[in-house]
């Protein structure tokens, strides 16, 4: 396992991180525990949760439930000082939690209360704002994605109090460090000017889609967090299961798994996506490499990667994913990767 710097702090975080939004709905908490011990076995330190977890599906009755799991686990192990733990609140039109309301200054110290509650600790080390209450591109909304109705005056006044609520919040000892999640390369450019002119609390991260069939990132925001020190939390590296070899196209989903309860995965389903996935696995089966471990290697061999955050449902499924730092992929699997890319460059 290799460790990289979060953004511009002293913490060294694995470069593989820990999803837990299936821990109360697809797996018990026991399960839930049992995954927390095999991934600190490997050497992975840190975990990403959410207050509006678990997922698959979501919903009022259990939201907040995989904090909780988390929790339970911190209490039940004495550990808490061996892993890092990352949350987000939720925003603007979620109505599980807080009816909907935006990201504010008082919404923030709710989230941050129930969360240090759920989790069972006393300080949370990197608290990240979900969604941007303006708006966001993420999530397939790029396709027809129009800022135009923004207000860039009120962002601006959003962002300093929310800073300014994170400046206290740092200084109470509830939380360590802050970060963004599924924003863009101007959003997070005003969080950081801000943070700059101000002294306030700085983004160290952006926790934003990104897998071989999901390159996003790839322009404006991979140079800003090069030149920024903004580390990438990249969520659905294996894109939502398309890239372990688990789906096919005309065949029925295993029983239990993401898509036997979504069939879209969230809009991932395309015509254009079956042909991007077969290229990949073409390029696995070519070089004798696992899908699922070639798709998180490679994730972590981009520059601007702090950690891949993976899931899973079952500890098999966990432990393929874990052994992925054990391979080296080669230049002439990452060659086959760019031409594929070139190939099949936006399938969703």
């Amino acid at each position: 396992m290799q460790y990289n710097t979060l953004g511009s702090t002293d913490l060294k975080i694995s470069e593989l991180c820990l999803g837990s939004m299936t821990w109360g709905t697809q797996n018990t908490t026991n399960e839930g525990h049992a995954q927390i011990d095999m991934a600190l076995d490997y050497g992975v330190n840190i975990i990403d949760t959410a207050e509006m977890y678990p997922v698959n599906p979501l919903s009022k009755a259990t939201q907040g439930d995989t904090e909780r799991v988390i929790g339970e686990w911190v209490a039940k192990s004495g550990k808490r000082e061996d892993v890092m733990i990352a949350t987000k609140a939720s925003g603007a039109g979620y109505m599980n939690v807080r009816d909907g309301a935006p990201i504010s200054a008082e919404t923030i110290h709710m989230a941050v209360e129930a969360s240090l509650k759920s989790l069972q600790t006393d300080y949370i080390d990197l608290y990240q704002l979900h969604w941007p209450n303006r708006g966001s591109y993420m999530f397939r909304q790029n396709w027809d994605f129009d800022p135009s109705n923004q207000n860039k005056q009120q962002t601006l006044d959003h962002i300093v109090s929310v800073l300014e609520t994170m400046q206290k919040l740092v200084e109470a000892g509830k939380i360590r460090h802050f970060g963004l999640s599924n924003d863009s390369a101007w959003g997070t450019a005003q969080w950081l000017r801000a943070s700059e002119e101000r002294g306030l609390p700085r983004v160290q991260s952006i926790q934003n889609e990104y897998s071989l069939l999901c390159r996003l990132f790839d322009t404006d925001l991979s140079e800003l967090c090069h030149n920024e020190e903004v580390g990438l939390l990249a969520f659905s590296p294996l894109a939502t299961g398309l890239l372990t070899g688990k789906y096919h196209e005309g065949e029925a989903p295993p029983k239990g798994s993401r898509m036997s309860i979504g069939p879209e995965l969230g809009g991932r389903i395309t015509p254009q996506v079956w042909p991007a996935v077969a290229a990949y696995q073409a390029i696995a089966d070519k070089h004798g490499l696992n899908i699922t471990q070639m798709a998180l290697a490679w994730c972590c061999t981009r520059p601007f990667m702090a950690s891949a955050i993976f899931g899973a449902t079952t500890m098999e499924q966990l432990e393929t994913a874990l052994k992925s730092t054990e391979i080296t992929l080669t230049d002439a699997v990452l060659a086959d990767i760019t031409a594929a890319h070139k190939a099949h460059p936006m399938p969703y």
